[in-house]
């Protein structure tokens, strides 16, 4: 008789609608993984047992209640570490992850177009009050100039945390409020590529972006002087301001080399040690093959990736079978990363972030 394994889900309602769909609990089921949701209106300790748990919420009675959870069964599989995850609710600490990879293009012996490309991250800057926020000078200093986008600092997957904007003059300055991190606006030809990450999975898929920006078009691109929008991958034909190049076929567009993209995905993954997570990327219309990683989201809007039953069925199957270790969880005894148990104290630090209320792409 085929051993059958249990995984737990604790999701917001809206992540849940979208990622629990039949199909996938279909799938599961059949390759011996029950899904089982788990109930936020009681204690998690008296629930299961489950071989993992599966989670995208946050805050301290969460944490506490997984700290309880491992206690009681020291076997479970957390995907992922609450103390984890933290690093990329915070637009900054995202992103010097990706500074501070360190990738030998080329490695795999491809093409020497592959070993030609190569990625970094766009200028940025903190504003923690409004004085900051009006220092020109300031925004000079960090090698930036209009346009820029203005994110929320905190990405903790809240529909307050998506509100961004183009701003495209002083006078788009003076509507924002802090704190938020300015990003140059890099032209990248209307085209936005997001990269899907599951366990060792990697796939790269490209949408619609942002229009391009001439010189030109800045001066009397908006008397508003911004542009609000809440993803760069929803924008419509409607609030494109200005006009600007983009792809209307967006076949058209040539993807990042993908032993580039795979291998920062890998990069990203031992650095991090998550495991369920997406990363933005453009390519710079200024120096060719140059990419640029924007944005770095948690346990993303994995329905909208093809085949996306297929591949997490797949890795809940490798999880729970031991065929994929779970980065970051060590054995004392043996140091070395076991699909084991998550017992390590820097997981269970109180987050302070609430919890999920909505749903990144």
């Amino acid at each position: 008789m085929t051993k059958r394994y249990s995984i737990g889900y604790a999701l917001a309602p809206k992540k849940q609608k979208s990622f629990i769909q039949d199909s996938l609990v279909n799938q599961s089921k059949e390759r011996g993984i029950d899904l089982i949701k788990i109930d936020s209106d009681k204690l998690l300790t008296d629930q299961g047992p489950f071989d993992c748990i599966l989670h995208k919420l946050s805050g301290e009675n969460w944490v506490q209640q997984l700290h309880d959870y491992v206690v009681k069964n020291p076997n479970v599989l957390i995907i992922d570490s609450p103390n984890e995850i933290e690093i990329v609710h915070n637009r900054v600490s995202m992103l010097q992850v990706v500074s501070d990879l360190v990738i030998c293009n080329n490695q795999n012996g491809t093409s020497t177009n592959t070993a030609a490309a190569t990625f970094g991250i766009p200028k940025q800057m903190v504003i923690h009050d409004v004085d900051s926020l009006m220092d020109l000078c300031g925004m000079e200093a960090h090698g930036l100039k209009f346009p820029v986008i203005a994110k929320p600092l905190v990405a903790d997957g809240s529909a307050k945390s998506h509100k961004m904007a183009l701003v495209y003059n002083r006078e788009g300055l003076s509507k924002l409020k802090p704190q938020i991190v300015l990003q140059e606006f890099v032209n990248h030809g209307g085209v936005i590529f997001k990269v899907y990450v599951v366990g060792d999975y990697v796939k790269c898929v490209k949408r619609k972006s942002l229009p391009d920006i001439s010189e030109e078009q800045l001066v009397g691109i908006s008397k508003e002087g911004t542009m609000s929008f809440s993803q760069v991958s929803n924008m419509t034909t409607e609030n494109r301001a200005g006009g600007g190049n983009y792809y209307d076929h967006i076949e058209d567009a040539v993807m990042p080399p993908e032993n580039l993209i795979t291998d920062i995905a890998r990069g990203l993954r031992q650095s991090m040690r998550l495991h369920l997570f997406n990363f933005d990327v453009i390519r710079d219309s200024r120096i060719g093959d140059h990419y640029l990683v924007i944005d770095i989201n948690y346990f993303p809007g994995y329905a909208k990736m093809p085949c996306y039953e297929s591949v997490l069925t797949d890795f809940f199957c490798d999880i729970v079978q031991g065929k994929q270790n779970l980065e970051g969880v060590k054995k004392e005894e043996e140091g070395c990363p076991v699909t084991s148990s998550v017992k390590e104290e820097r997981m269970l630090v109180s987050n302070n972030c609430s919890a999920d209320a909505g749903e990144e792409h």
